[in-house]
């Protein structure tokens, strides 16, 4: 078989058929779409929704003091400003999310 890869991410390539395309060809496997991003007010708006929803308390331990909102799905992973990727949480469980997802 030759050797055709279909991209699949930033480094990762895997092995396909090239029937219908041109060999060597390099195909993404998911369309990219747009992520939803606010504008600084209506962010701040939302910001305020997810903390009402969560009723002031961090999701994670039950603290009500330093509160942040997490995106459950990283920005950078095209998640969305939207009221079902953003949680409520405390400045160190958030801090804990983080250094969970670099490690």
């Amino acid at each position: 078989m030759p050797n055709a890869f279909i991209w699949a991410g930033s480094s990762r390539l895997r092995p396909s058929s090239t029937r219908g395309r041109a060999k060597g060809f390099v195909m993404p496997l998911r369309p990219r779409r747009p992520r939803l991003r606010l504008d600084p007010e209506s962010y701040r708006r939302l910001c305020r929704q997810v903390l009402e929803r969560d009723r002031w308390r961090c999701q994670l331990c039950g603290r009500t003091v330093e509160l942040q909102v997490h995106h459950i799905k990283p920005r950078s992973r095209l998640g969305d400003d939207a009221l079902q990727n953003l949680i409520a949480v405390c400045a160190k469980c958030h801090d804990d999310l983080h250094r969970q997802r670099r490690g």
